[in-house]
């Protein structure tokens, strides 16, 4: 059973990625302590341990029931979110202004992990949640921050993110829903929206949609997209929900996993509800630029899916380790009791165990580390870099810095980390053995439940674009040799340790960062030449290949930042057995393209 790894999350959050020496340095205020912090922490594991995992599982076995419109979630989920809000869990980050705790997202994140840990199919409806709090904070209106705001970061009521249509995948130019203005500042809703996480639910009395729609007017492709509040119930003068709006969940579908989690299909406008077809909503920012806005939803949102991959790679390694301990299956060298030895002392099986670890701690690494970029690209006072502009030349260069270092993170956190979370399960599954391929041990829904993250919020392919084509020229260039600079660092500062259980833990960690300015040079001067194809062609394996070595670098680190056998030893395996792959990727970068093309002109063509 799942136990909130507090002392691992806590130790990555504080002396990992720097949180604990900022928060000395009151970057974020007089009211936060250490104390405070690690007392967070440890009611969130209370909570997950002793509330949600008990629970959790109801979701996977019971799924959720739709009948006319109306979605019933699992045995216990609706009390569970209802104690789960109690507890202030949704204010956590919100903006105090609105009744949340203005907490940094760097301590939200470690929060959530252990939520979603404990149960990714509960944890989606909060989690979309904030992004709507936020994308509204920043781009709605006075009337529309009044009205709904305050409700949304104490949970309330829950939010979601229209986007996708069934021509309309991440391709949102094709996007075809339409918004008609009524002359009063409101508009008409029409379309269908598919995929829409929580678009239904019991959890609360009020859900507020955030839809992507076209305007009569509005020139094609995205340049033409707007962003709509589109409330369930619109509310009285008083706040409460009032009449129902004409938006409708249609379906939900059948997936491989997040059963508890409803993923619906919604229809706006077709005349069910209301004196005349057209679900009412109200524009969230300026007309046309809905992209601008829903962005600002979206970046946080890949970020929290790539703690989703985390999150499920800690379950998975908790229970694969504990079954190894208890199962006993053949003779092992390292074995001194009677009879069989338990599974975990043999080499093969303690390989994958270290493997799942080692990789969990570099994916929540890159995770929290792009967190706490984005805490660190504002001030004390919570202006960001764009705001700082107008301040002191030291404070705006140091906000635009670490704004970009969130930026280039963002596409790996996401893509790496739900990777990771793919492989993790998977590899709990082998050491199960046969055991793991049946429902009973609840290693498979875990694979079942992370093979969704890749795809989530743009798939990982997309990703690794985003991060070839957008953010490696963040700069001129210069964003992302800063921060392979950063982690030059760290790892040269293993290399400098005189400690023996560090093995050649620097020394591979250098050849691994040069392997990755080499490739990124290339890729730059691709960009350049603009042999735009050969880059693309390159981006997958080069994310794959940023990743790895940032996790190595961050494990060292780890290591480092506390006198702990286990973390030195988990650095040390690291770099000994897992980044040596980091060459061939390398390689694939450089060399690959040619051959990629050539094998879809011919190879594809004659399947």
């Amino acid at each position: 059973m799942y136990r909130a790894p507090v002392s691992d999350i806590a130790h990555t959050l504080k002396y990992t990625v720097g949180f604990g020496a900022a928060l000395e340095d009151g970057r974020f205020g007089d009211e936060i302590s250490d104390d405070l912090v690690d007392a967070i922490l440890d009611e969130a594991a209370r909570f997950a341990n002793e509330e949600m995992v008990p629970i959790g599982w109801h979701g996977d076995r019971d799924g959720v029931t739709v009948k006319d419109g109306e979605v019933t979630t699992a045995e216990g989920w609706a009390d569970l979110y209802r104690r789960w809000t109690e507890g202030g869990w949704n204010a956590i980050t919100g903006p105090e202004e609105f009744g949340g705790q203005g907490l940094p997202l760097s301590l939200g994140l470690a929060v959530s992990e252990m939520w979603n840990s404990a149960s990714i199919g509960f944890s989606l409806c909060p989690t979309l949640t904030m992004g709507a709090v936020e994308a509204l904070e920043i781009h709605g209106s006075d009337e529309l921050k009044a009205t709904y705001l305050a409700k949304l970061v104490s949970g309330e009521w829950t939010g979601t993110m229209n986007l996708t249509e069934p021509q309309a995948g991440s391709d949102l130019a094709a996007l075809k829903a339409k918004a008609e203005p009524v002359g009063d500042g409101t508009y008409r809703i029409f379309g269908q929206k598919i995929f829409i996480t929580f678009g239904e639910h019991d959890f609360t009395d009020n859900i507020v949609h955030l839809v992507l729609a076209r305007l009569p007017d509005a020139p094609a492709g995205t340049r033409g997209i707007s962003l709509f509040l589109v409330p369930k119930f619109i509310p009285n003068e008083d706040g409460a929900p009032g009449a129902r709006n004409d938006v409708i969940c249609h379906s939900v579908e059948h997936k491989l996993g997040i059963h508890g989690s409803p993923t619906c299909t919604m229809i706006y406008g077709d005349g069910k509800f209301g004196d005349q077809p057209g679900a009412i909503g109200w524009l969230i920012g300026e007309e046309n630029r809905g992209l601008n806005c829903m962005f600002t939803m979206m970046n946080n949102a890949r970020l929290l899916v790539g703690l989703e991959g985390v999150a499920v790679a800690e379950a998975a390694y908790q229970k694969a380790l504990e079954y190894a301990e208890e199962r006993r299956q053949g003779k092992a060298a390292g074995w001194q009791g009677e009879g069989m030895a338990p599974i975990v002392f043999h080499p093969d099986v303690r390989r994958s165990l270290l493997t799942m670890k080692a990789m969990t701690a570099a994916a929540r690494a890159i995770c929290y580390a792009c967190a706490f970029a984005i805490d660190m690209s504002h001030d004390a006072h919570g202006v960001s870099a764009r705001g700082a502009a107008s301040g002191a030349d030291g404070q705006a260069d140091e906000t635009s810095k670490w704004a970009a270092r969130a930026n280039l993170l963002t596409p790996i956190a996401k893509a790496f980390s739900t990777d990771i979370g793919v492989d993790v399960a998977n590899t709990g599954i082998q050491v199960h053995g046969g055991m793991g391929y049946v429902e009973e041990t609840g290693a498979a829904r875990l694979l079942r439940d992370a093979r969704i993250a890749p795809i989530y919020e743009g798939t990982n392919g997309i990703q690794a674009i985003d991060l070839v084509m957008r953010k490696l020229p963040l700069a001129n260039g210069r964003a992302v040799h800063d921060y392979i600079a950063d982690l030059r660092q760290m790892a040269d500062e293993a290399g400098k340790s005189n400690a023996e259980a560090f093995g050649t833990t620097g020394e591979r960690l250098g050849r691994a960062l040069d392997d990755l300015t080499e490739a990124t040079e290339w890729l730059q001067e691709r960009l350049q030449a603009g042999e735009t194809e050969s880059a693309l062609a390159a981006a997958t394996p080069y994310l794959r290949q940023f990743g790895l070595t940032a996790g190595g670098c961050y494990l060292a680190r780890s290591a480092e930042t506390g006198e702990n056998q286990g973390r030195t030893a988990l650095a040390r395996f690291f770099a000994e057995n897992l980044l040596g792959e980091t060459s061939a990727l390398k390689d694939r970068v450089l060399s690959g393209a040619d051959s990629l093309k050539a094998a879809a002109e011919h190879a594809l063509a004659s399947a």
